[in-house]
């Protein structure tokens, strides 16, 4: 989720830690995990910091083993020890239930996103990826805001507010989640250029009501489209090029990183009289006819890098960096 949404879940689940007796008797306790809840929804993105070391290395760490099971308790237990040091005496067994719970759902809400997580590492390092709520979904953010005002104004307890909202909440993960099944399995009958092999991939937008649509073919071509009012509509078709540029790329430690994470990369190649353009991009993200999500490699005639770039960037800005370094 984006940090706004995890920041309304930090206060929720400080809201929803009243139902504990020593939690809410205590204005003290109560501060702590409030500050512990906060610091747990928050704590796995730190990942982020690795963007400043360079954009592949946080392609490839973010959401990767900062969201892991030893990580979750890592986070936990730290976050408890410093608050418990911060102020002595309190009972670190409730604390660090909240902030362990904070950092479980952080874990959990991002694996029903696009992106996904590394959460079942160290077993398998695969991506878990659900497709079923958006990075910023307005009724998640919405009904905390609503919910945390209700509390800050007084006009309800906590110990009510919050198992409202998160038996709600639950109520509409569980919605959701059916709802993408339903639609997903049904897309092949929707679709009139179906054929045996196809896959198709289901990807939520912030509106309830849309959804992105990629269908992989069995030759490895994908087309893209979206799925409003019950209607399928496909919008691009993309394919693969095969070269030896292609294969050459995929050593570079750029290109590494964005294989790395995205399964559905596909890569366009463009000859120059100086070398070869090889570009990835993610089909997943399809914004204004373009796929922002990109690897880009330049090599020159002998398949040697000259230039790299990772990361999301528009097509005339890709176009500027990259030529500024070609021959």
């Amino acid at each position: 989720m984006d940090t706004g949404t995890h920041l309304v879940f930090g206060l929720g689940l400080a809201g929803l830690a009243h139902i504990d007796p020593v939690v809410a008797q205590n204005t003290t306790v109560a501060a702590a995990v409030l500050f512990g809840t906060l610091l747990g929804q928050q704590a796995p993105d730190l990942d982020t910091l690795f963007r400043m070391k360079s954009n592949a290395l946080y392609i490839r760490q973010h959401r990767g083993a900062s969201h892991s099971l030893p990580a979750i308790l890592l986070w936990a237990l730290s976050i408890t020890a410093g608050i418990g040091l911060i102020v002595p005496g309190l009972p670190l067994w409730h604390v660090g239930f909240w902030v362990l719970l904070a950092v479980m759902v952080h874990v959990g809400s991002d694996m029903f996103n696009t992106y996904g997580t590394q959460a079942v590492r160290p077993f398998t390092e695969k991506w878990v990826s659900w497709n079923i709520i958006h990075i910023f979904d307005p009724f998640l953010f919405g009904s905390h805001v609503i919910a945390i005002s209700l509390w800050a104004a007084g006009i309800g307890r906590p110990q009510v507010i919050f198992p409202v909202l998160y038996t709600l909440i639950a109520l509409y993960y569980c919605w959701r989640s059916l709802h993408h099944f339903l639609l997903e399995r049904g897309l092949s009958v929707k679709d009139p250029d179906f054929r045996t092999g196809d896959k198709y991939f289901l990807i939520p937008t912030v509106s309830l009501h849309a959804w992105n649509v990629v269908k992989r073919r069995s030759d490895n071509t994908y087309a893209i489209g979206d799925y409003k009012q019950n209607k399928l509509q496909w919008l691009d078709n993309v394919s693969c090029d095969c070269h030896p540029a292609v294969d050459a790329s995929k050593a570079h430690p750029d290109i590494a990183a964005f294989l790395y994470f995205s399964s559905f990369a596909c890569a366009e190649l463009k000859q120059h009289s100086w070398g070869y353009e090889v570009r990835w991009a993610d089909v997943r993200y399809r914004h204004r006819k373009q796929y922002p999500f990109v690897a880009a490699l330049l090599l020159d005639n002998d398949l040697n890098p000259i230039d790299s770039y990772v990361g999301w960037l528009s097509e005339s800005r890709l176009y500027k960096k990259l030529r500024l370094n070609a021959p």
